[in-house]
């Protein structure tokens, strides 16, 4: 058996022990696959994180950077108390629609907005509109762009926010401090600003899965 599959089948262990089938989860990434969108949207134990995550921090309002199919913002929405806010950033107009007709059949449309174009775009508007301090950012976007959603989300928070990022191991290639992806740049810089910061308190973890080698970062905004 090939470290692969092993780790295919322990997510899929213990998806089915924690984790009920779930109809409009499910169809959410049919949908995403009917409509063509790339395969990586977070694995189901993965958006259970996310949802805990955001549970256990209180959230009342949620920024997600990077939306596909709308799989992920279902999980942190199911999070949110019935007058909380979502606000998701996507950059394709086709993987919005999907997004949106995902969060319709979730009953989460009147909690949740798509906002589509550049992120960078997006957030500029955000901060110009004056909108509320977010209680965790989810950021799962193009990675070269990761230092300046970091420096985004921290405008955008406040003291005791979380800051997720996701997909920051690269199967290793974060490591290699020779690398000239723009993928690994970014990572390594969004990682490095995180350390320097002195009102972040951050830390990362790799991970092995049905996502591969791959890992998340997770900081805390400081008084």
């Amino acid at each position: 058996m090939s470290d692969q599959q092993l780790w295919n089948d322990v997510d899929d262990y213990f998806s089915s022990q924690l984790i009920p089938a779930d109809d409009a989860l499910d169809a959410a990434l049919r949908d995403s696959d009917a409509a063509g969108l790339p395969h990586i949207a977070v694995a189901p134990n993965q958006g259970k994180l996310l949802h805990l995550l955001a549970v256990t921090q209180g959230a009342r309002r949620i920024l997600e950077i990077g939306t596909l199919g709308g799989y992920s913002t279902i999980w942190l929405a199911r999070a949110l108390p019935a007058d909380g806010r979502l606000i998701t950033l996507e950059y394709e107009p086709r993987h919005a629609e999907v997004a949106r007709g995902n969060l319709a059949r979730a009953g989460l449309d009147k909690i949740t907005e798509v906002r589509t174009g550049p992120a960078l775009d997006s957030l500029a508007q955000l901060a110009d509109e004056g909108v509320e301090p977010f209680d965790l950012v989810f950021i799962d976007a193009d990675k070269p762009n990761n230092p300046h959603y970091l420096d985004w989300a921290l405008r955008l928070t406040r003291p005791g926010s979380l800051i997720i990022g996701d997909n920051v191991v690269r199967s290793g290639a974060v490591a290699d401090p020779h690398s000239d992806n723009p993928t690994v740049q970014g990572i390594q810089r969004f990682l490095e600003l995180m350390g320097e910061h002195p009102k972040l308190d951050a830390t990362a973890v790799q991970t092995v899965g049905a996502k591969g080698h791959d890992g998340f970062s997770l900081a805390r905004v400081l008084p």
